[in-house]
């Protein structure tokens, strides 16, 4: 019964998009997937779907295989690659130089899961992005801050860390309207 079962990674590199988007197609298409331990992978357990429910994302998805265009079939991939580069002050008052940069499609809830950890957190700005200009934007903003975790910093002036990345998303193509499309079609899912 396993051979049926696909590793939602395998897919993911199947259909060209990322894990996480297929998580939330999963769970629009009320999919549950099971773990299983993969020996190509170390053992490690991973999430599989049945052969029937992976037919269903993929139709759910389109597959870029089976489009007629490359406009066609770069679309599924693009709704995933345009959100927000964001730059949150984590704590205001005990801290107020400690930052968090990063890209989200999904602003609200990307603020949320830093008040896990952080609940005083609150965006600073955000800016129109691409998945694909987060590394050069974090680099670019972050220009002689103190490194303290992966995307988190610390700088004496977060006025300075925000003027940088204004200045890095003054010269890189608009993307207003294509996160507007992106917040529609988010609302209509």
């Amino acid at each position: 019964m396993d051979e049926d079962r696909i590793a939602i990674v395998d897919l993911a590199d199947e259909l060209q998009v990322r894990k996480q988007r297929l998580f939330k197609i999963m769970k629009r298409l009320e999919i549950m997937a099971t773990q299983r331990r993969d020996s190509e992978r170390g053992g490690q357990n991973v999430a599989v779907v049945s052969a029937s429910e992976a037919a269903a994302i993929r139709k759910e998805i389109g597959s870029p295989s089976s489009a007629d265009s490359s406009e066609t079939a770069l679309s599924p991939q693009l709704l995933d690659d345009v959100g927000f580069f964001y730059l949150i002050r984590l704590e205001p008052d005990h801290d107020p130089g400690r930052f968090k940069v990063g890209f989200t499609i999904e602003l609200d809830g990307r603020l949320q899961k830093h008040r896990c950890s952080a609940p005083f957190a609150k965006y600073l700005k955000t800016w129109p992005c691409r998945r694909v200009w987060e590394r050069a934007a974090i680099d670019c903003a972050t220009d002689g801050c103190e490194k303290l975790h992966t995307e988190v910093f610390r700088a004496d002036s977060l006025d300075k860390v925000a003027s940088r990345a204004d200045t890095f998303f003054s010269v890189m193509p608009s993307l207003l309207a294509e996160v507007s499309d992106a917040a529609d079609r988010a609302g209509d899912g």
